[in-house]
């Protein structure tokens, strides 16, 4: 098959609240080629903007999101010549059928990867991350991340949520290259330098408060 005749997967990387979604999807950017990160939360915060505050709940709730989110997401694949990356906690098993449902009947093919964590690291991740200390000088809180652990880690142990990738002991760089090797998409950068890493981390995480 030639390249211009090539698809690519669309690659949902899954995971409770501090699991490292994020990292990870923007790692595997970096080191894959011509990949592209497509995040679904955008959708939510629109909706919400569109809406009084006090209608602004779980947007996932709503179907519009996952409806918008199917199509939206769809076009991404359909146009773009390379992975689409897909950083997004999903562990309402209704909704999370629905979504991929949507995609498969849109020809899509999704790789799915649930990022996998005790309870007691995902507490730890969520302390370290913007929401306390100096963080909270930018207005983010992690309360409610904190409050879905149980709901999520409880979630992800269905066979639905295929397949997990356990994080506890484990670098971003090293889940990285196992979602690679699950894929067989060849990573074209290799990792990077502890001092640089760190210094893209914290970039990735700025960028990302919610």
């Amino acid at each position: 098959m030639s390249d211009a005749n090539k698809s690519y997967p669309l690659l949902w990387i899954n995971g409770a609240f501090g699991a490292g979604k994020t990292q990870t999807a923007f790692e595997l950017h970096r080191r894959l080629l011509n990949s592209f990160v497509s995040d679904p939360e955008l959708v939510g915060f629109g909706i919400h903007r569109m809406l009084p505050e006090s209608a602004r709940d779980d947007f996932q709730d709503r179907p519009q999101w996952r409806s918008a989110v199917i199509a939206t997401l769809a076009d991404a694949v359909a146009t773009h010549d390379g992975p689409v990356i897909v950083p997004m906690t999903l562990v309402e098993p209704d909704y999370f059928d629905e979504v991929m449902e949507g995609l498969s009947d849109a020809g899509v093919e999704v790789r799915h990867f649930a990022l996998i964590a005790s309870a007691r690291t995902l507490r730890k991740r969520l302390r370290l991350r913007l929401g306390y200390g100096v963080g909270k000088l930018f207005g983010h809180d992690e309360t409610w991340a904190m409050q879905q652990i149980d709901r999520c880690t409880t979630a992800l142990s269905d066979k639905r949520f295929d397949v997990p990738i356990g994080t506890d002991d484990r670098t971003v760089d090293e889940v990285v290259e196992e979602i690679a090797n699950q894929t067989g998409l060849p990573l074209v950068k290799p990792r990077l330098s502890a001092s640089r890493y760190q210094l893209r981390r914290i970039r990735v995480g700025l960028a990302h408060i919610r």
